[in-house]
C-alpha cells in the first residue's frame, strides 16, 4: 500500500512538532526544514488543526503546536485520516466499481485483509514511538541551520 505525500507531509509536521514542543513553530519554518512547498504544509496543517492532532494559533507570536501529547497520537489514527477508507484495488469503490467479476472473485477479501493488517501494524505506534526509534531525529530537527 502507498501513502500519499500528504500523509507523508502530516507525518512530517507531527514529528516536528513532537521534536519542538514546548514552543510555538511556523509552518514556514517547517518547509524550509523539509524543503517542501509552504502551501502544500498549509492545507496538511490546516486538517490535523481540524482533525484535533495539532493546535494552530494566528497574530504575533502564533504558530502551531501538538495538541496532544505524542504518545496520545495514534499512526494508524493520523493515516486513516489523511488518506480515509483504503480504496486499492477498483471494487472497494462501490460508485466507480465497473469490475464485472467483483462479485465473482474473492480479490476484496484479500486485499481487504492486507489492508486490515497494514492499519493494525500501524496502529501499534504512537508519535513518541517515532521519535524513540530515531534518536538522531531531535539533533537534526533541532539544529538552528535546518531551519534556515
Amino acid at each position: 500500500m502507498e501513502l500519499t505525500y500528504y500523509t507523508d507531509y502530516c507525518l512530517r509536521v507531527l514529528m516536528y512538532l513532537a521534536v519542538n514542543r514546548g514552543r510555538m513553530v511556523r509552518i514556514s519554518e517547517i518547509a524550509a526544514t523539509f524543503g517542501i512547498s509552504r502551501n502544500h504544509l498549509m492545507k496538511a496543517v490546516h486538517n490535523l488543526a481540524r482533525g484535533g492532532f495539532i493546535k494552530s494559533y494566528r497574530g504575533k507570536g502564533g504558530g502551531i503546536e501538538l495538541a496532544r501529547d505524542p504518545a496520545q497520537i495514534n499512526i494508524g489514527e493520523v493515516v486513516r485520516y489523511t488518506e480515509g477508507p483504503p480504496k486499492p484495488v477498483e471494487c472497494f469503490d462501490i460508485k466507480r466499481n465497473r469490475c464485472i467479476i467483483a462479485n465473482a472473485c474473492g480479490l476484496a477479501e484479500v486485499i481487504a485483509e492486507a489492508c486490515n493488517n497494514f492499519f493494525s501494524t500501524l496502529d501499534r505506534y504512537t508519535l513518541a514511538d517515532l521519535l524513540r526509534r530515531r534518536a538522531r531525529l531531535t539533533e537534526i530537527l533541532t539544529t538552528p541551520t535546518a531551519a534556515n
